[in-house]
C-alpha cells in the first residue's frame, strides 16, 4: 500500500514537472517569437475589407516570387494626391526598424518638398490598402491619428500592415498567380477657415413691438399678422385668429409669434427666440401674459404662443377699449450668428 501511494506521488511530481517545463518553454518561444514587437505599432490600428478601389494609388507587382524575401524597400513611382506629390515604399519582408518583423510594410513619403515654403506642415488622414484578389476586396489599414507630414516627418504608414503568415496563405488570398497589389488613399485636413459662432443676447436692442388692432368687433374668421419687426438677426411678427384656434376656439383670444426671413447679410441659421407675449390693459391694471422660447427653423412662418391669453367674455373689462386691443411682443433672448473667419485655435 506504501509502495502505491510513494508511485502516486513519483508520477504526479513528473507530470508536474513536465507540464511546467512545457509551459515554460512555450512562455519563451512565444516572448522570443516576439521579441522586435513594438506594441505602439498597432496600437488604434483598424482593417476592413472594402471594394472600393483606393482613390490615390496602385501598385501591382507581378512575378512576386521573385523579391518576396528581398529585405531592402520597393519605392514606388511619384504620383500626385490632393495638391502634393508622395511614393508608396514597401517593405515585403517588414521594416526591422519598425517593429515590421514577420509583416508587410507600408509607408507613404511626400515627395519634393523643395517647392514648399518654411515651415511647412501637411495634415493627412491616411488609409493604406492590400488586395485580396481571391475576395475582389481591399483589406483597408487606418487609425484614429492624423498624420502630420514635415520637414522632419517625411515618411507614414505602417510596420504591421498584414503578418506574412497571413500574406502568404494561399488560402487567405492575397497573392494569386504570383501577383500582388497595394494601396494608398490620401486625405489633406486643412484647418476650418470659417467658424460658425452662436451667441445668445439677452434684451437685445428694439425689442419691443406693439401691435394696436382696430375695428375687432368686425374682424373675419381668418389669421391676422403684423406689420414685420427685426430683432437679432431675423424679421418677426405676430399672428391671431380673433375667432380663436385650437383648444380655445371659440371662447379664447390665441396669440403667436411667428419668425420670418432674415436681415440682410445675415448668417442664415436655426434661431433662438424667447418672447414674453402680452395682451395690454388699456385703463392702467396688468396685461395678460404669455411667454414661450424655442428654436425657430430657417424656413419662415413656424410659430410659437398660446391658444388662450384671454377668454373672450374677459375683453370688455379693460382689454377691449374703442373696439381695439393692443398686442405686445417682448423678445428677452435671441440668438445671434456670425461667421469669423481665421478664427483662433481656441474655440
Amino acid at each position: 500500500m506504501e509502495n502505491g501511494r510513494w508511485s502516486l506521488r513519483v508520477i504526479c511530481f513528473a507530470f508536474f514537472f513536465i507540464t511546467s517545463a512545457s509551459a515554460e518553454f512555450l512562455i519563451q518561444q512565444v516572448t522570443e517569437n516576439n521579441s522586435s514587437y513594438n506594441l505602439n505599432a498597432n496600437l488604434g490600428v483598424r482593417t476592413v475589407l472594402r471594394t472600393e478601389r483606393p482613390s490615390s494609388k496602385i501598385v501591382t507587382i507581378g512575378n512576386f516570387s521573385v523579391i518576396r524575401d528581398r529585405f531592402e524597400p520597393y519605392e514606388s513611382s511619384v504620383f500626385e494626391a490632393s495638391g502634393y506629390r508622395w511614393r508608396l515604399i514597401l517593405y515585403v519582408t517588414g521594416n526591422k526598424d519598425d517593429g515590421g518583423n514577420n509583416h508587410v510594410s507600408l509607408y507613404v513619403r511626400i515627395e519634393d518638398t523643395e517647392s514648399l515654403p518654411t515651415g511647412w506642415e501637411v495634415d493627412v488622414d491616411l488609409k493604406l490598402f492590400v488586395f485580396n484578389a481571391r475576395q475582389r476586396k481591399y483589406l483597408t489599414v487606418t487609425d484614429d491619428a492624423v498624420k502630420r507630414y514635415n520637414q522632419e516627418n517625411r515618411e507614414w504608414g505602417f510596420g504591421q500592415l498584414i503578418p506574412l503568415s497571413t500574406f502568404h496563405n494561399p488560402n487567405q488570398g492575397f497573392i494569386v498567380q504570383n501577383t500582388v497589389s497595394f494601396g494608398a488613399e490620401i486625405f489633406i485636413i486643412r484647418p476650418v477657415r470659417v467658424q460658425e459662432r452662436v451667441r445668445f443676447v439677452s434684451n437685445p436692442p428694439d425689442n419691443v413691438f406693439t401691435w394696436r388692432i382696430l375695428r375687432f368687433s368686425s374682424l373675419e374668421d381668418k389669421i391676422y399678422y403684423s406689420a414685420e419687426f427685426l430683432v437679432g438677426d431675423r424679421f418677426w411678427r405676430l399672428g391671431f385668429n380673433p375667432k380663436g384656434e385650437g383648444e380655445g376656439r371659440p371662447h379664447a383670444i390665441p396669440i403667436f409669434l411667428y419668425a420670418q426671413g432674415f436681415r440682410p447679410n445675415a448668417v442664415e441659421t436655426t434661431t433662438w427666440g424667447a418672447v414674453n407675449l402680452r395682451l395690454r390693459h388699456q385703463l392702467g391694471s396688468s396685461p395678460k401674459r404669455a411667454s414661450s422660447a424655442a428654436w425657430y427653423p430657417i424656413q419662415p412662418g413656424h410659430r410659437e404662443g398660446v391658444s388662450n391669453i384671454i377668454l373672450r367674455k374677459d375683453l370688455q373689462d379693460g382689454y377691449l377699449v374703442n373696439d381695439s386691443i393692443v398686442f405686445e411682443a417682448e423678445m428677452v433672448m435671441v440668438s445671434v450668428t456670425i461667421d469669423e473667419k481665421h478664427p483662433t485655435s481656441e474655440i
